[in-house]
């Protein structure tokens, strides 16, 4: 499971342009994007569109995206908890229950093992592990954290939910050691997102030539 996050450094016909690439050279990817860009990306591309966050609200409610729109747009999961977008316990509960009644698949980031062990109670599809001091840095957890990326794995071992790892991936040796250390997939974001067009290009043809992605989930 290879997941890029758009996060907002894309959007509208860059954000489709950017998909297109994807789905060329790496058609195995899901791709978490901006709410308004949903729909679009479902509509005009194959890949799997994740929502980058998702609101438990009932009732009336302007200015939040909820499960059910999602889900009625083309979005097939979403992450939540993102440390750029961190939600209480408590809230994070309700939103994973709704999430789950709508049908969506959902990823939840951890900034930390023991906060990956607290959340595994809400038995998401899959936890993203990321250190927040890493994401965007360059710097992959894969090799600055690497004793912790392999000790949160191992926590799943015998578990159906799926471990991931984030944060300063940004080469295809970062890929290849969140394989190595137990996970079943990355959150890549900036990497691809944000890179210039020949190096985000050169990425996702190693990402769909390497056999470590391959044997993701």
């Amino acid at each position: 499971m290879i997941i890029i996050n758009f996060k907002n450094y894309v959007a509208g016909k860059k954000s489709l342009a950017l998909a297109k690439l994807i789905e060329k050279h790496f058609s195995r990817a899901i791709i978490a994007v901006p709410a308004v860009d949903i729909k679009e990306l479902h509509e005009k591309t194959k890949l799997r569109i994740f929502a980058q966050h998702l609101d438990a609200i009932d009732g009336r409610a302007t200015g939040f995206l909820l499960p059910e729109t999602a889900r009625a747009v083309g979005a097939s999961g979403t992450l939540l908890n993102h440390s750029e977008h961190p939600l209480p316990f408590r809230i994070l509960k309700t939103a994973v229950s709704r999430t789950h009644k709508a049908g969506l698949k959902i990823v939840i980031c951890a900034p930390s093992i023991k906060e990956a062990k607290k959340l595994a109670s809400l038995k998401p599809e899959a936890i993203a592990f990321e250190d927040p001091k890493l994401i965007g840095s360059g710097k992959s957890i894969t090799e600055y954290r690497a004793d912790e990326v392999k000790k949160f794995a191992q926590l799943f071992r015998h578990s159906k939910i799926v471990p991931l790892c984030g944060a300063g991936i940004n080469k295809i040796e970062d890929v290849k050691a969140a394989h190595d250390l137990g996970c079943h997939g990355v959150l890549i974001a900036s990497a691809i997102a944000a890179a210039p067009p020949k190096k985000t290009k050169d990425f996702l043809r190693e990402l769909g030539l390497c056999p470590e992605s391959v044997g993701f989930t």
